[in-house]
């Protein structure tokens, strides 16, 4: 994991997508592809960092709300994007414990269920869809090696790992490999969940709070799950859907994987 997760102290979840096995013999390129939570607090040093990491655009999922309460601290030459995938933060991560406190404290359920269902929305959602279709119209721009671009949402779990799960099937990773990326998730950010559930229980939560927020602010097999099973109901296949809904011809894929992958 240490190779995996960047030394950005300001941040959180910023993470490599370089060096996973492709099924056909390759492997992602390092220093392309980045994967975070939030820029709003970035320092000099991780700017500066980021810059000398190859750093050339900052794709930012969140919503118009999350950007303008919490705007990206984005670094000198870099190019932002802005490409909201949902309409509002669906996920709440953006949301303080007294916001979530009434809303998670009668059923211990709740925010599971929740999560579910904003995986079947980005799905299912036209909006989202758009979204990541100009994720990786932007990905296809990106020919360069060594210039990297960033796509990151609040927590940098669910509409960046549904982000992540659509560019690494992209370039044909396998599958057990694409969810252990989704779940690293879990260990990077374990802290900064614990930070909230001691904050839930301070303000007089439950531990029927406890648990949504659990649900909320981690990321679960399930989850990704839910997402496959909605792709696999609606196109057959992730492979299909990529062609069919976020309309990557053969073209598009074979561009990709001469940006994004090398032989071992």
């Amino acid at each position: 994991m240490t190779q995996r997760l960047l030394p950005i102290t300001s941040g959180w979840n910023f993470r490599e997508l370089g060096g996973y096995p492709t099924k056909t013999g390759e492997t992602t390129k390092y220093h392309k592809i980045l994967r975070s939570g939030g820029l709003e607090k970035l320092n000099k040093t991780d700017q500066q960092y980021l810059i000398d990491y190859g750093l050339n655009i900052d794709m930012d999922f969140r919503s118009t709300e999350e950007r303008e309460d919490y705007p990206d601290v984005v670094p000198e030459g870099v190019r932002y994007i802005f490409n909201p995938v949902l309409a509002e933060d669906e996920t709440q991560n953006s949301k303080t414990a007294a916001q979530l406190k009434e809303q998670m404290r009668q059923d211990p359920q709740n925010g599971y269920a929740h999560m579910l269902q904003v995986y079947r929305d980005i799905v299912h959602q036209t909006h989202t869809q758009d979204a990541y279709k100009r994720f990786f119209d932007a990905l296809l721009t990106n020919e360069q090696d060594g210039q990297t671009l960033l796509f990151h949402c609040a927590a940098g779990k669910d509409r960046t790992g549904m982000g992540a799960y659509f560019f690494l099937s992209a370039l044909d990773v396998p599958e057990d490999v694409i969810l252990e990326d989704y779940l690293l998730t879990n260990t990077v950010t374990k802290e900064r969940l614990a930070d909230m559930v001691k904050a839930v229980r301070a303000d007089g939560g439950n531990e029927t709070m406890v648990k949504n927020i659990q649900s909320l602010y981690s990321v679960s097999a399930d989850y990704l799950a839910a997402a496959r099973h909605a792709i696999d109901n609606m196109s057959g296949s992730t492979p299909n859907y990529l062609k069919e809904v976020l309309s990557l011809s053969d073209d598009d894929l074979a561009d990709l994987k001469r940006i994004y992958t090398e032989k071992k």
